[in-house]
């Protein structure tokens, strides 16, 4: 198997990116009006406004930032507060500086107020837009990559076709060198011994054990399974049927071990990502709440690109990292057309083979890698979400 070869963007520590973001971060919802602001007066597709709306301290919110601030897909950071929150701006510019990212920061409260801070926001962007040109360019071909994969809004075709294509091209791009990250550990029910007998080793079948049993007393305690109205509406009878299905976008390579939310893959290969919250007495924060917290959730793990694959149709794109949203089903590609962007439906009609669909996929991800829009990104989707949520900041393995 052949790689192509791109140009990309080369970081500090050595990594690559696929884009070049400036990142205009909130750190209180009191300053999100001026953050969004900075960037509708930049008005550059490579300028994106994310942040954490809450007031008090959530360590599982803090380094879901810090994560995104040193993706490789980020060049520059602008840090916005009003003054008197829990994360501070200056804080999270130095992490930013220190990573070899341009950065500034400032407090609204001492700018003057709306007006004043977005002018200064505004012309510093710009005139980094502009040094930003300069970052250093670098070769990159897939195994440089980090990908990860999310489900939504599934009907019948997505375990037939939809994650399966997925799961196809995480074979191919883990054979290569590359990395893949899958999640949705609660849409594995009935599915533990198929994960853990895939384990590379038996630490990897240790993480992979707990992790399944925590996501299932998760399920439990909440007393919700991760299905919805929408999903029987596309065919699926059970959480199980939809749990085959969702699993099987991993392919079929051997399970590295778990990473959690913020954690980067200690080596290549293929990784389960486990973003159920641990147990804690305040017991707050729920998994996968929607569609664009499992996409930030794999892109704070490094994903410099996102597969989100679709049965019933999804429009969301993403900050920082781009989606291509992969459908089975070749009605809803027709319906959505300028929003999907790949029918994997092709496989159930018989105008293409799984060989040939992986190779398309394989194709469009390189195209994407290399500088071309996905559809969410020409309509200029840039949905993030950041909850309250717990878990433990020692990853499992050094438990």
């Amino acid at each position: 198997m052949e790689q192509q070869n791109w140009i990309g963007y080369l970081r500090a520590d050595g990594r690559k990116g696929i884009r070049n973001r400036v990142l205009v971060i909130y750190t209180v919802e009191c300053a999100s009006f001026v953050a969004k602001e900075i960037v509708r007066h930049v008005n550059h597709p490579d300028v994106e406004a994310i942040g954490f709306s809450g007031c008090t301290d959530n360590e599982y919110a803090v380094r879901m930032l810090i994560a995104l601030i040193r993706h490789p897909n980020v060049g520059a950071v602008l840090a916005v507060g009003l003054g008197c929150e829990y994360t501070q701006p200056e804080w999270l510019a130095n992490i930013a500086a220190k990573a070899g990212k341009a950065a500034s920061w400032m407090f609204i409260q001492n700018e003057g107020g709306t007006r004043p801070s977005v002018e200064k926001g505004t012309a510093w962007v710009l005139n980094t837009l502009e040094n930003l040109k300069q970052t250093p360019r670098t070769p990159m071909r897939l195994a440089d990559l980090v990908i990860g994969a999310e489900c939504g809004g599934s009907d019948y075709t997505s375990g037939l076709a939809g994650n399966v294509v997925v799961g196809r091209f995480f074979d191919r791009l883990t054979d290569l060198g590359g990395t893949a990250i899958f999640e949705e550990i609660v849409e594995a029910v009935g599915l533990g011994d198929y994960l853990v007998s895939r384990a590379v080793d038996r630490e990897a079948a240790r993480q992979l054990r707990e992790t399944y049993d925590k996501a299932m007393k998760y399920c439990k305690d909440v007393r919700q399974y991760s299905i919805s109205p929408g999903n029987f509406v596309g065919g699926l009878s059970t959480i199980e049927e939809k749990s085959m299905g969702a699993v099987i976008k991993s392919g079929s390579r051997p399970i590295q071990g778990v990473i959690k939310v913020s954690e980067p893959p200690p080596r290549n290969g293929l990784w389960l990502l486990d973003s159920t919250p641990d147990p804690h007495w305040m017991q707050f924060g729920i998994t996968n709440p929607n569609d664009n917290e499992g996409l930030m959730d794999l892109i704070s793990c490094g994903c410099q690109l996102t597969l989100l694959v679709t049965g019933r149709g999804n429009v969301v794109g993403s900050a920082v990292a781009p989606v291509l949203k992969i459908t089975g089903n070749s009605k809803t590609y027709a319906r959505m057309r300028e929003d999907m962007d790949f029918d994997a439906g092709r496989v159930l009609s018989g105008e293409r083979t799984m060989d040939e669909l992986t190779a398309e996929l394989s194709a469009l991800v390189v195209r994407t890698a290399a500088g071309a829009l996905t559809n969410a990104e020409e309509l200029g989707h840039r949905e993030y979400f950041i909850p309250y949520k717990f878990q433990e900041e020692t990853c499992r393995r050094n438990s």
